[in-house]
């Protein structure tokens, strides 16, 4: 996997497939590329593809500084820069796409269009007593367990019971994957429950898909609707039964949304 060298010195891994206009997939708070994997062939079809390990995650640099998804969205554009791309359209899942909201709000230049999967324009009571919670499983449990609790609520009980593997110990290479250093982790959530851009979001004038999953326990419904309702213009399109994860679980539906508004944004 090639990296860059950041102005910090640290380095961002990234993969870039097929050819055509730049799309950036940007994965959410586990920050791996390989969230993307099931669909980079398909869009590889028709696009450049560019995905990248988020700084303390996968085999980027492990940082030893307070994360904000401001300096995330400014490593997104850093890739941007180092690989020659001056515009892209990107999709953004969960905190890929709080990443996304920050380019659009104070880079727009850099976006043709957005497509923000299962996320939110700032936290409420909810999202913040979850991350709470999830931020005291991997400090007192661990990473493995921190892990195994996610799974329960980034796909839905009945993908589960038919899936019942997705939530059993991970494998040791996984856990290393996803958590390389638990208190990078902890810092990265720290971010996400400190991001809010309501105030900004109006401020917006890149073409938006706003799509979200109507079962999701971890940026509920509600919160992409809201986030749809603060973007002038923004489309929002909700799949039926499905969880967080469902560029996964419902990759078909994913991927027509992708579809769709791509070609006709």
């Amino acid at each position: 996997m090639p990296h860059i060298d950041l102005p910090d010195g640290d380095r961002l891994h990234y993969d870039v497939d097929g050819s055509g206009p730049p799309l950036l997939l940007v994965s959410g708070l586990g920050g791996i590329a390989d969230f993307w994997a099931p669909h980079v062939g398909t869009l590889a079809r028709r696009f450049t593809v560019v995905t990248h390990d988020h700084r303390g995650t996968g085999r980027s640099s492990l940082p030893h500084f307070d994360y904000s998804v401001e300096q995330m969205a400014g490593d997104v554009l850093a890739l941007m820069d180092g690989l020659g791309i001056e515009r892209a359209d990107l999709v953004g899942h969960s905190t890929g796409g709080a990443i996304g909201q920050v380019i659009a709000i104070e880079r727009p230049e850099r976006l043709n269009r957005l497509v923000i999967s299962a996320s939110w324009p700032g936290f409420d009571a909810y999202f913040d007593m979850l991350f709470d919670m999830r931020s005291k499983v991997l400090r007192t449990l661990g990473a493995e367990d921190y892990l195994r609790q996610s799974a329960l609520f980034m796909k839905t009980p009945d993908w589960l019971s038919s899936h019942p593997e997705e939530a059993q110990a991970p494998a040791p290479d996984f856990v290393r994957l996803m958590v390389p250093d638990p208190e990078c982790t902890l810092r990265r959530i720290a971010a996400i429950r400190a991001f809010d851009r309501r105030s900004d979001l109006h401020r917006i004038a890149t073409p938006t898909l706003v799509g979200g999953a109507e079962l999701d326990m971890i940026t509920p419904v509600h919160l992409s609707r809201e986030l749809a309702s603060l973007i002038p213009g923004a489309e929002l399109d909700i799949v039926p039964g499905a969880g967080h994860f469902y560029p996964l679980t419902h990759g078909q539906a994913f991927l027509d949304q992708i579809d769709r508004f791509l070609a006709t944004g």
